[in-house]
């Protein structure tokens, strides 16, 4: 099968092409710093073509969610060494997954000093868990400055610089669900009179100039990007919109000689959704991940297809550290429990074993 053939991303020959999806576990529940069992939960995973590690902050106010973890200052830094030490002794490749939640937060769940920032003064929709306080909705953030917009892009690029100190062989950054780079997108979410918004050139703006920060940094062979058109976030956009901002999007990455392009499926599989995946990979040039609700068998197909160059699988790894091998073997997948989800220590995280 194609799934299991190797590929070249970047500089590195991936095993396979499978990816395992990052997945917000929140066990970084010491001051947002990568502890131990961390540590035994990736060694466990090590087996995919490549991991990418769980949505890390790059700054204090990107600490939106509970005990997820950062990457911004030294003892996060020594926290992710034993990490990247175990997958690479067991043979993976790893790259960390950089996300600033923006206004997808709360400020109950931030340290001190911490600020909830987005492009402009819009609250997203629904609630969220808090350390203190249960669920509550979610607050309206500050509008950033243009001088604070520009020190998030300077934060993204020392975190990508950091990564690499760390140990990770690259980086991907988050312009996905909703968070901070997909705030300057999109029109519902972004007002700014300034350079970072209103035309369609000036949204595209602060993903633009991180990125090419990110790679001045460590090489573009080293930084990857994952997008979500069409995502449960979007909703309140014109869908004409939509379509070209991501074409625009598209466009503007292909002289930038990405390591890969993740697309990420989230929510209800509407057409549209599809049609724009099969857009973008008639315009980008580079390497597609694809990843949304595949099993072995429609993994395989959309590779054949040649819809897709790599497949994540998200959600079936957390039960599953073996997933690439009980693919491979059609061995039976243990069942998902949600409910262990999103504790704070082992139990429903390391403690899945292989097959047998």
């Amino acid at each position: 099968m194609k799934l299991f053939e190797s590929i070249q991303i970047g500089g590195m020959l991936l095993t396979s092409r499978i990816a395992m999806a990052p997945l917000t576990r929140c066990r970084a529940v010491d001051q947002n710093t990568p502890n131990e069992i961390m540590v035994d939960y990736y060694r466990q995973r090590a087996g995919a073509g490549l991991i990418i590690a769980e949505g890390t902050s790059p700054s204090p106010n990107g600490l939106g969610y509970r005990n997820i973890p950062g990457l911004f200052n030294h003892r996060q830094l020594e926290g992710w060494k034993p990490i990247t030490k175990a997958v690479h002794e067991e043979g993976g490749r790893i790259f960390l997954q950089i996300m600033h939640t923006g206004r997808v937060g709360h400020t109950n769940n931030l340290p001190e000093g911490a600020r909830l920032l987005a492009p402009s003064a819009i609250a997203q929709k629904g609630d969220i868990s808090t350390y203190d306080l249960d669920r509550q909705p979610y607050p309206t953030p500050e509008a950033m400055t243009t001088e604070e917009v520009r020190e998030a892009v300077q934060e993204f690029r020392i975190c990508t610089e950091m990564a690499i100190q760390a140990g990770f062989d690259g980086v991907e950054i988050h312009g996905a669900h909703g968070y901070l780079p997909n705030q300057f997108l999109l029109p519902s979410r972004n007002v700014r009179t300034d350079a970072y918004g209103g035309s369609r050139e000036n949204r595209l703006r602060f993903l633009r100039e991180l990125l090419e920060e990110c790679c001045s940094a460590v090489g573009s062979e080293k930084v990857g990007l994952r997008i979500s058109s069409f995502s449960y976030a979007d909703v309140d956009d014109e869908e004409q919109e939509l379509i070209a901002t991501y074409t625009e999007v598209v466009e503007m990455l292909n002289p930038m000689d990405l390591a890969y392009l993740h697309l990420s499926h989230m929510g209800d599989p509407v057409p549209v959704k599809f049609e724009m995946w099969e857009t973008i990979r008639s315009i980008y040039q580079g390497k597609i991940m694809l990843c949304g609700d595949f099993t072995k068998e429609t993994a395989d197909q959309a590779l054949l297809e040649g819809r897709a160059d790599m497949i994540a699988f998200g959600r079936d790894f957390i039960a599953n550290p073996d997933l690439v091998t009980r693919l491979k073997n059609d061995w039976p997948l243990a069942e998902r429990d949600n409910s262990l989800w999103y504790g704070d220590g082992a139990e429903g995280y390391s403690d899945y074993p292989n097959y047998g």
